[in-house]
């Protein structure tokens, strides 16, 4: 039997006036030191993210979460970042900033699998 292993996970938030601190949950980043498992998931609704701010660039915003994604995977694609540990990426990606891609505080838990739990936040957080 596959035992419980530790989780981190924050919310990825777009937040379209940074100035009114409202946000719309939009991904999830979890990594799980050791399965070795770091993966960004998000989904942009354009609909609902027009309603806070109707001049958001969509299409900068995607290549942005596409290179977390990168990030994620780590090497030469990720860039400098993408080149350090898996927990170092983890931890600049999840670290407080204060632009339009945000990610909450982190959480912790314990999964057996990764990917599965990666899965289930991101329908609980995001999409419901």
């Amino acid at each position: 039997m596959q035992e419980n292993q530790l989780y981190e996970y924050a919310v990825i938030r777009v937040v379209p006036r940074v100035e009114r601190e409202e946000f719309l949950n939009v991904g999830i980043i979890l990594y799980c030191k050791k399965q070795g498992f770091l993966q960004a998931k998000f989904i942009l609704d354009k609909h609902r993210l027009g309603v806070f701010n109707k001049e958001l660039d969509f299409e900068e915003l995607e290549k942005y979460l596409q290179t977390w994604e990168k990030i994620c995977i780590g090497g030469k694609d990720g860039g400098p970042i993408g080149l350090l540990p898996i927990a170092s990426r983890f931890r600049w990606l999840t670290a407080t900033r204060s632009t339009i891609i945000q990610t909450s505080k982190t959480h912790p838990g314990y999964c057996k699998n990764a990917q599965e739990t990666l899965d289930c936040l991101f329908e609980t957080l995001v999409l419901c």
